[in-house]
């Protein structure tokens, strides 16, 4: 066991994309000198994108490392015995500098048995929108597998999608099933069970940069999609000065918020439940205190606080973030 916990930081792993931008180096402190960076992983258990602790005593050390002999300090016992040494979350910024693709992430039922992997239910919360920019969510139309085959087939699946305006602040919960992309001209971020299966099913005929159309997997999509679900939009509304619901699932719990409104911020979830706690800041600056300790926090920094690590406060600053833990 780890003598000393503490809140952890990780190097973000950068992504290129056909769609991405330079919006997460401009504005949210990631350093790349790509012009195409679509995603940036905060924190990550993916295989082969296992994230590195940047701070501290371990920094050079992966997640995985420290999960393999601190599971039930870093995660919490609960979180522990469901998942084991797996970390279950992964946290994305990303910057749709153009449309990404229309797509469907399958459930854990058919995930375990088509990949042996978890399913992917995950949650998006705006950050910065261009005037008209808007989500799918789901169709706009009813459909069943034999129209939606047809559609795909003869490329008018984008005549039946359900295309939603944005705005700052503004939360979605997407379950396993819903077919969802993000438009061109947002920025948001992205928690989400730890997984990367995709099935893309639209991809605008765009080419790569090699030239070829990306692969479209709409056979394998068919029995993912539920042509039923919704995407749940939580209400604007502050449950309390300063803290804002975003999502609730059997997944995760997120919700949003803002220290300018609040003197001193005890991270609540540490002290009522047994989990990890992720904060994920996308506005200001904060001054965290643990132990005697401190650790200063800044717009585009996620960290990561071990279960184990308790009586943890925010102190000062302005900082807008959010915080993921699992109830």
């Amino acid at each position: 066991m780890i003598k000393s916990l503490y809140p952890f930081k990780f190097t973000p792993i950068l992504k290129e994309t056909v769609w991405g931008g330079t919006k997460l180096k401009n504005c949210y402190n990631k350093q790349t000198d790509s012009s195409s960076i679509g995603e940036s992983w905060e924190l990550s258990g993916v295989k082969g994108n296992i994230s590195i602790i940047s701070n501290g005593k371990l920094a050079g050390t992966s997640l995985n490392e420290i999960l393999k002999t601190n599971a039930i300090e870093i995660l919490g016992k609960n979180v522990s015995e469901k998942f084991g040494n797996e970390f279950p979350l992964l946290v994305k910024f990303i910057d749709a500098k153009e449309n990404l693709s229309v797509q469907v992430h399958p459930n854990d039922a058919l995930a375990k048995e088509r990949h042996g992997s978890f399913g992917k239910t995950e949650m998006w919360y705006v950050l910065q929108n261009d005037p008209g920019a808007k989500l799918v969510l789901g169709f706009s139309k009813e459909l069943d597998k034999e129209e939606y085959i047809r559609r795909a087939k003869n490329d008018t699946i984008e005549d039946a999608l359900n295309y939603q305006s944005v705005a700052p602040n503004e939360g979605f919960l997407i379950p396993a099933g819903l077919v969802h992309a993000i438009g061109a001209g947002i920025i948001l971020i992205e928690v989400q069970q730890t997984s990367d299966l995709t099935y893309r099913i639209y991809d605008y005929n765009r080419k790569d940069k090699n030239g070829n159309c990306r692969k479209l997997h709409v056979q394998e999509s068919v029995d993912a999609i539920d042509f039923s679900a919704k995407a749940v939009t939580v209400p604007n509304t502050e449950n309390k000065i300063g803290v804002k619901p975003v999502a609730e699932c059997k997944y995760f719990n997120v919700q949003a918020v803002d220290l300018s409104l609040i003197k001193k911020y005890n991270t609540e979830a540490l002290k009522q439940i047994d989990s990890f706690v992720i904060l994920i800041c996308f506005d200001g600056h904060a001054t965290l205190k643990y132990n005697h300790e401190i650790e200063e926090i800044i717009k585009g920094n996620t960290v990561l606080l071990p279960a184990a690590l308790k009586n943890t406060v925010l102190l000062t600053g302005d900082a807008k973030f959010l915080e993921a833990y699992i109830q």
